[in-house]
């Protein structure tokens, strides 16, 4: 496995670059101070996997993410970052990453997620993980099966052909959804539908 580090603080890339290491079968192919630099280095090295901040200067690692997505859809994107809150999460998930760990537990974290990318699978930090499972638990089995759905782009009256419910009813649901989800449009929820797994961001 061939990961391209990106972050613009040198001691940290060392410390990522020491955990790569240790892993069997992982290659350090290159480090990029910026998702610029790192764009580069994707063109010229052809890394498996990337690993990388989301804050650093000229292209941010969201932005870095969204360019693999459509330009290099095999390489697999590793989020490492300090930010736990939600909406980090579901912003890189809808950027298309493939994993997000929290860079204080990366160490234990990182061959595990490593592992999961590589079977393209998705990997979440398990406090990460526990936070999104509360949180699904907040709407029901039909609000998710129409919150998938929407994420899919049909409309509502597709959505009630497919569920066997009248448009009104659909429309509730979606008000519901974006009250109990705290989004107000219609990318807020396909951000979490793909952090709730209903969809698969990641491919095109």
């Amino acid at each position: 496995m061939k990961v391209l580090l990106a972050d613009d603080h040198p001691i940290v890339r060392a410390g990522i670059r020491r955990l790569v290491e240790e892993v069997a079968g992982a290659t350090v192919v290159g480090e990029a101070d910026d998702g610029e630099q790192a764009v580069e280095l994707v063109l010229q090295a052809v890394p498996d996997v990337v690993i990388t901040d989301i804050g650093m200067p000229r292209m941010t690692g969201l932005e870095l993410t969204a360019w693999l997505k459509h330009n290099r859809p095999q390489v697999r994107v590793v989020i490492l970052s300090m930010h736990a809150a939600e909406e980090y999460v579901a912003e890189a998930l809808a950027s298309g990453a493939k994993g997000y760990l929290l860079k204080r537990s990366a160490a234990e974290e990182l061959p595990l997620a490593l592992a999961a990318v590589a079977a393209d699978k998705l990997y979440l930090s398990p406090v990460l993980a526990f936070d999104a499972l509360q949180h699904s638990r907040r709407i029901t089995p039909r609000q998710r099966e129409v919150l998938r759905l929407v994420a899919q782009g049909k409309t509502t009256r597709e959505i009630a052909a497919i569920l066997g419910l009248s448009p009104r009813t659909i429309d509730t649901h979606r008000a519901e959804l974006m009250a109990r989800l705290g989004v107000r449009d219609a990318i807020g929820l396909v951000r979490e539908a793909a952090r709730l797994g209903l969809i698969d961001l990641t491919r095109p």
